[in-house]
């Protein structure tokens, strides 16, 4: 039987996750996937806030579930996140996001989210998580480099006249085609567990396991590439566009598998232990996130794709590319992990490729860089803080 406080404390801290949720979809997942086709002239940012919402809604069903064990059981040992450690842990970090969305700089939810559950879990008297930041930190370090790295890479590809244009674009939706047959997901697994395509497919084939699953890989990576080079003959301008829009439909889907688990993570050792299912969680999280994308999406949109970079069809897709490959990546291994940082970095490498820095503009990088790192620090104190002052009044 729970009793009346701890109800309340509860129903807080369920609120407090539809807040985060909320704040994430208006700022993180729902503004950043699409900002590179919006930068194009791909879509319009109205009709991008409402396509993200919907497929970061499928994405936090189908793949939340990584990294909402790693953000509630992996950031702290020895101690499970009470209600009131969660409520305070949720209220914080959706606090600074929600500042960041309307303020218009994009706050890195994934700092924010770990810093104040790292915050509270030691307030309570848990222990550091070595191992796991180590494995986080790396990932946050590298992926500035590698994505905007390969963005870079990709976009001076594309604009290099001695390459044929559309030749190049379906190796490119080939390699996509590569990733997407190996993404997990639930409904292809047994109860509990998530597969991949290729490995659903290889199955039914009458080889070993790890060559039907290299086969069914290649194949898709092949057909994917041949229908992108079909399209590009009949119009390059509209297949550029399609493929973009399918990019940006990627990188969505993948914000929703790994952002909802920022908003649900923490609550669930509160939830499980009263019988409710990680899918129920996950369920609320994705709708939070797709009301989110839809209220406060545009605005955020509007900044990642005209105040970062001027970007074309080409450095756009070049910048989506490397999103989806590393945000697929962090949904696998149950990483959080900041989707303003992945494509905002994406955006600057590709926008770079064009010569001059691309229209970048440094100072609002620099506002941002310093707006992330505060916000890791600011997330660990105040919540380290709080707990602890919380806990002396009652």
């Amino acid at each position: 039987m729970v009793d009346a406080a701890t109800l309340a404390t509860l129903v807080i801290a369920g609120l407090a996750s539809l807040f985060m949720a909320w704040a994430i979809g208006a700022g993180s997942s729902g503004s950043t996937p699409f900002a590179p086709a919006v930068g194009a002239n791909a879509i319009s940012v109205m009709r991008a806030g409402f396509f993200v919402g919907l497929l970061g809604f499928l994405g936090a069903v189908l793949q939340g579930a990584n990294v909402s064990e790693a953000v509630g059981r992996e950031l702290i040992g020895g101690v499970s996140l009470s209600p009131t450690a969660a409520t305070l842990a949720l209220l914080i970090a959706a606090t600074l996001v929600a500042l960041g969305v309307f303020a218009g700089y994009p706050i890195a939810t994934a700092f924010t989210v770990t810093g104040a559950v790292v915050g509270v879990g030691l307030a309570m008297g848990g222990d550091p998580a070595w191992a796991k930041y180590r494995e986080i930190g790396t990932l946050w370090v590298l992926t500035p480099f590698i994505g905007g790295g390969i963005a870079y890479a990709t976009a001076r590809t594309l604009r290099n006249e001695s390459w044929d244009e559309q030749a190049t674009v379906p190796v490119l939706a080939g390699v996509v085609g590569v990733i997407l047959a190996n993404v997990e997901f639930v409904v292809l697994g047994p109860p509990g567990e998530a597969a991949a395509i290729s490995e659903t497919l290889a199955a039914a084939l009458p080889v070993a396991p790890l060559v039907g699953r290299a086969l069914v890989t290649v194949l898709l990576g092949v057909l994917t590439a041949l229908a992108l080079y079909r399209d590009l003959r009949g119009d390059a301008d509209r297949g550029q566009r399609r493929f973009l829009l399918v990019m940006g439909g990627l990188v969505a889907f993948s914000a929703g598998g790994s952002q909802v688990g920022l908003a649900v993570g923490p609550m669930l050792p509160l939830l499980e232990p009263r019988g409710v299912p990680l899918v129920a969680a996950l369920l609320g999280g994705g709708a939070g996130l797709l009301v989110g994308s839809w209220t406060g999406a545009p605005r955020m949109i509007k900044a990642i794709a005209q105040d970062y970079s001027s970007l074309g069809p080409r450095r756009s897709i070049a910048a989506l590319i490397p999103s989806f490959a590393i945000a697929q990546t962090a949904v696998f291994f149950g990483i959080p992990v900041s989707f303003n940082e992945i494509i905002v970095s994406s955006i600057i490498g590709s926008g770079y490729a064009a010569g001059g820095g691309g229209g970048v503009s440094a100072r609002k990088m620099g506002y941002t860089v310093l707006a992330w790192i505060g916000s890791l620090v600011g997330a660990i104190v105040v919540g380290y803080a709080g707990y602890t002052a919380v806990s002396l009044v009652f």
